[in-house]
């Protein structure tokens, strides 16, 4: 048994609290091969919702299925890294697209947690295990009219790859040239272009889960815009670092930005790794400071990831065949195997 480091996507720390990524499993040869961890917590906590909100969830929807959503960043940074030409010479530069591909899973999941929490409002008080009653009486009538009526039919009030009109998310988002400097520069494009999207998207929203997605992946999304811009900034000599923020966003505006400032996200990059992805400290790093407009400091690449947070316990909805109609034997039956694997 060789011990296996995982060097692609991590997303929060591990169960035990230990921020120690190696794991033990058959592997020939005593190499490092790439492969994806995952960890059960989101990036950050998300607040519960205040009331049920089906049509604010089909707006978040856009910044998960939307030419500028999550789908997006995450599918042309992961095939960029998958299809990454001169790997070992150009090192800084995979590594940066590489660590920035695995927070993007992260945000894919954080972004779905929020619509899923959106669309089913905040815990009943009553029994998930009780037979799901009399459906006679029609008690989704208002579902019928709801702005993604999808979400509910087929996906029980749960997120999907699509836009906020239900238009399914497509791999001709992706750009993958295998030319270093179109796809840095179209990533900066894509990442200045969701920083609208999702400042579009948090001044359509009143309920806290919403708003607190789109803070922080504002805040975050300024991150990677500006790494792309310093990246492209090394390879040709072009300053772009001095169109930013653009679009012109000021994050000290948006109260759901203050605390990841405050504790300096604007300032970060993680590697979700063990011991990966050091290079790209040649970029972000070497006394490159935040935004003018940002708080200041020197720009650092931390080790690992965030702490992250809880993963919302949705409530199961016995009336809607989630997770069934009479889930006491499967509740039953989960419960057992829980024991068993102690």
């Amino acid at each position: 048994m060789e011990t296996a480091r995982c060097s692609r996507a991590c997303m929060g720390y591990l169960r035990d609290g230990s921020d120690d990524l190696t794991h033990t499993r058959p592997h020939p040869d005593n190499l490092e091969i790439p492969m994806f961890l995952r960890v059960d917590k989101l990036q950050i906590d998300i607040p519960p919702p205040k009331r049920q909100d089906p049509n604010a969830a089909a707006a978040l929807q856009e910044l998960l299925g939307g030419k500028y959503g999550e789908m997006s960043t995450l599918g042309n940074y992961m095939f960029q890294s998958f299809n990454f030409r001169s790997k070992s010479k150009l090192r800084p530069f995979y590594s940066l697209v590489a660590a920035i591909t695995a927070e993007e899973l992260g945000h894919v999941e954080l972004v779905s947690n929020g619509v899923s929490m959106l669309a089913n409002g905040p815990d009943a008080d009553k029994d998930d295990s009780e037979m799901g009653g009399d459906i006679s009486g029609a008690p989704y009538e208002a579902m019928k009219d709801i702005r993604l009526a999808n979400a509910f039919y087929s996906a029980g009030g749960g997120a999907m790859p699509v836009n906020s009109n239900g238009a399914s998310w497509n791999n001709d988002f992706i750009t993958t040239t295998g030319n270093l400097v179109v796809d840095l520069l179209h990533n900066f494009h894509l990442e200045c272009g969701a920083r609208l999207h999702k400042l579009r998207v948090y001044e359509s929203l009143t309920d806290p889960t919403g708003r607190e997605v789109c803070g922080y992946l504002l805040v975050r999304g300024s991150v990677h815009a500006h790494a792309y811009a310093l990246a492209l900034k090394k390879i040709t000599g072009v300053d772009l670092d001095k169109f930013l923020p653009t679009p012109n966003i000021p994050l000290g505006n948006i109260p759901e930005c203050q605390k990841y400032l405050e504790e300096g996200s604007h300032r970060r990059l993680y590697t979700f790794s063990g011991e990966d992805y050091q290079e790209m400290k040649g970029i972000w790093g070497n006394g490159e400071v935040a935004l003018p407009d940002d708080p200041p400091g020197e720009l650092e690449v931390v080790d690992g990831m965030p702490e992250g947070g809880k993963i919302h316990d949705l409530t199961g909805v016995p009336s809607a065949f989630t997770p069934d109609y009479a889930p006491e034997e499967m509740f039953e039956i989960a419960e057992k195997l829980y024991k068993k694997s102690r």
